[in-house]
């Protein structure tokens, strides 16, 4: 008999030690949970500098690099020289494409950004960069338009001289914006074909650019220094993204406008069938790979040269600009530039560099010296900043 009952304490153990193993795991993953959400209170994200942060400048000591002391520069840099030259009548345009978002919501204090003596919301952000891209251009490109392609439901609060708003249909919401900054290029080209006459003595050329750059020469030399192109691209040094699409030069001639929207239109095609999931971001770039490595014999270890070259890709003769002179970053300048060019021509204020962008600015109009300026960008482009 007390076998008997043993036996049956035990069975009743048995039968209760899968419950007590669930209640024991539970509680030990609630306990953990508890723990990573206390530890979440404490952990912030690093916080963006709301000022400028100088550094030591990339290059020091190379040959043909910037060489600064402070925001002084040491070296004599090549540009400035090209406008007084320009041996071209030529016109050039700069073209991009912008729109704005959520432009009837007020900001609230916690969004002001100041630089200088000048607060910002999330709207007036946006514009005060479109509106230095445009200082920047007319400072050395005094002759030069400048087109902004936007959503035809964008009203842009932009008055300014030499620049044309042109509303084109799309799709421009954030998630879809690459891809319809390609269809914009494409349509553009298409309405400046009708009524252009093969034999017209005067040509607009036509430079597609992000926003956030600062052209600081004459590129309107392009066009003449290399007589033979249709679209010209801007590489660098990087196996999976060579080429950025910051920067897309098509020469204005019938032929040239006719090869570059062909050649974009199948930029397009590419993007549409193979890196849609790129969307908001670098679908364009890589389609742009895609298209210009998948050519027979084009060799990628070009790329790795800081030399430009022409190549035939698909009917259009192409020409390879390198970045490190017309697509200049601040943190590739400490990284595969080693410094910065004397002859760099555009510097790309891409991701958190925005406020460098608008104090570059600030800096260049009281200073009218645009090499000082360029070591201040050189000096400070290695922080992530809050505008």
């Amino acid at each position: 008999m007390l076998g008997k009952r043993i036996c049956v304490g035990w069975n009743r153990l048995f039968l209760c030690m899968p419950v007590v193993m669930l209640i024991v795991h539970l509680l030990s993953v609630t306990e953990l949970n508890q723990q990573n959400n206390l530890g979440g209170v404490h952990k912030e994200k690093p916080r963006k500098s709301d000022h400028l942060i100088l550094g030591p400048a990339a290059g020091e000591g190379l040959p043909g690099r910037l060489q600064c002391q402070g925001t002084k520069a040491l070296s004599k840099t090549r540009f400035g020289t090209s406008l007084n030259n320009s041996r071209s009548p030529d016109r050039v345009a700069l073209v991009t494409v912008f729109t704005i978002y959520n432009s009837t919501v007020e900001s609230r204090p916690a969004d002001l950004v100041t630089v200088g003596n000048i607060s910002y919301g999330k709207l007036e952000r946006s514009m005060a960069i479109l509106n230095v891209f445009v200082n920047f251009i007319q400072a050395v490109m005094p002759q030069s338009s400048v087109i902004i392609l936007t959503d035809p439901a964008s009203e842009l609060p932009l008055n300014r001289d030499m620049v044309t708003i042109q509303p084109i249909q799309g799709d421009y919401s954030r998630d879809k914006l690459m891809l319809q900054r390609i269809r914009s290029y494409i349509a553009f080209l298409e309405s400046r074909l009708e009524g252009l006459n093969e034999n017209q003595e005067q040509v607009t050329h036509f430079i597609f650019t992000d926003s956030d750059i600062a052209v600081i020469d004459d590129l309107g030399q392009i066009f003449t220094d290399y007589p033979d192109f249709d679209l010209a691209l801007t590489f660098r040094n990087n196996k999976d993204q060579p080429l950025n699409s910051g920067f897309i030069a098509v020469r204005g001639t019938v032929e040239g406008i006719k090869r570059g929207k062909a050649f974009l239109q199948e930029v397009l095609k590419v993007y549409s069938s193979r890196f849609m999931e790129s969307s908001r971001m670098l679908g364009d770039q890589l389609a742009l790979a895609w298209v210009i490595k998948s050519h027979p014999n084009f060799n990628t270890r070009r790329f790795s040269r800081r030399e430009a070259f022409l190549d035939k890709i698909g009917g259009a003769s192409v020409l390879f600009l390198p970045c490190s002179v017309y697509n200049w970053t601040p943190p590739e300048g400490a990284g595969q530039f080693h410094g910065m060019p004397l002859d760099v021509k555009v510097v790309h204020f891409k991701g958190s560099r925005k406020r460098l962008m608008l104090e570059s600015w600030n800096f260049f109009s009281s200073s009218s010296n645009l090499s000082d300026m360029l070591c201040l960008v050189l000096k400070s482009g290695r922080t992530k900043y809050d505008f």
